[in-house]
């Protein structure tokens, strides 16, 4: 892997500003989960810089008044709507099935965080299953949209929640050992992260990248939703303050929108980004840093092959 990464920009950064200067203009992106929180400022700093962008959302309603609100906000009439449900593998295929021409930027952002143990039909754990598997399933299925646009960038917004768990692969639906919503949600993180590490390498002959995130502890998000930790927030938040331990919304969409759209991470890829730098090697008791088996390439190969077969049986 070539030198650490870094750009001007930090923690207190916003999405706005990362992309401040950079023409879109042509280019096509789906943000997924963007009818709330980060997905909504990830898609406005993209349509305002002139990407046409379609927000992938469970609620097309809710997705509608986003989409008439940042049109109105930014001028751009290719803010478009369409519906998708990550944990229905059937939504997914359907959403792949009508995506036509080529994508420039696939922003893999929606999510779940520590709902009681759920199970979709096919007996997956709900947040593997939303976090991961539908995004994986997506991306893969529009692998030859990404691939015609050329140069095309992925970017899997996972969170230093993964720390909490690398990807347990004897039990990895919670089947046998006990649910812990925190275990499952760091899983999920973690299969984000090593989703991009695989497909840096399996697509790069495509032109395609693909790196992971965390945005950070994020002030005003849906945590039911939408990536974001609220828990014992501050009951006011300066985002002029120095203390970046908490970000406002368009400071927790400034590393997702940089890895989308910045001309500063061209070719970079197979990464893991926070506060919008490469981020480093992950210390116990600190909120920073990505865990080893997070970028772990037999991990990420393994994993790869083992959602492949999941979602082929269930797709039988």
């Amino acid at each position: 892997m070539s030198d650490h990464i870094t750009t001007p920009f930090g923690a207190t950064s916003t999405a706005a500003e990362v992309i401040a200067g950079v023409d879109l203009t042509g280019h096509r992106a789906i943000v997924t989960g963007g009818s709330s929180g980060l997905g909504v400022e990830t898609a406005r700093a993209l349509a305002n810089a002139g990407a046409a962008v379609t927000l992938a959302v469970r609620d097309v309603a809710a997705g509608e008044r986003v989409a008439r609100d940042l049109t109105a906000a930014t001028g751009n009439r290719q803010v478009l709507v369409s519906p998708l449900d990550l944990s229905d593998q059937g939504s997914v295929a359907a959403f792949v099935s009508a995506w036509t021409g080529p994508l420039h930027m696939l922003v893999n952002n929606a999510g779940i965080m520590a709902p009681p143990l759920t199970r979709t039909p096919q007996g997956w754990e709900a947040q593997l299953a939303t976090n991961h598997l539908g995004h994986f399933a997506l991306a893969v299925g529009l692998h030859d949209a990404l691939a015609a646009a050329g140069g095309a960038r992925i970017v899997a917004v996972s969170s230093i929640g993964h720390v909490n768990s690398d990807v347990d692969f004897d039990d990895i639906n919670f089947d046998r050992r006990p649910y812990d919503p925190w275990l499952a949600y760091g899983q999920s993180k973690t299969a984000n992260i090593l989703f991009a590490v695989e497909a840096a390498k399996q697509w790069a002959a495509d032109g395609i990248t693909a790196n992971a995130l965390n945005p950070g502890r994020i002030i005003g998000t849906n945590l039911g939703r939408h990536i974001g930790d609220i828990a014992n927030a501050p009951a006011s938040f300066d985002p002029a303050s120095t203390d970046v331990s908490w970000k406002n919304i368009e400071q927790g969409a400034a590393t997702s929108v940089l890895l989308a759209g910045s001309p500063l991470v061209n070719s970079v890829t197979g990464r893991y980004f926070e506060d919008c730098q490469e981020a480093g090697p992950h210390q116990p008791g600190v909120r920073r840093g990505v865990a080893g088996y997070a970028l772990d390439p037999v991990a990420a190969a393994r994993l790869w092959r083992v959602c492949s077969d999941m979602i082929a049986a269930a797709t039988r």
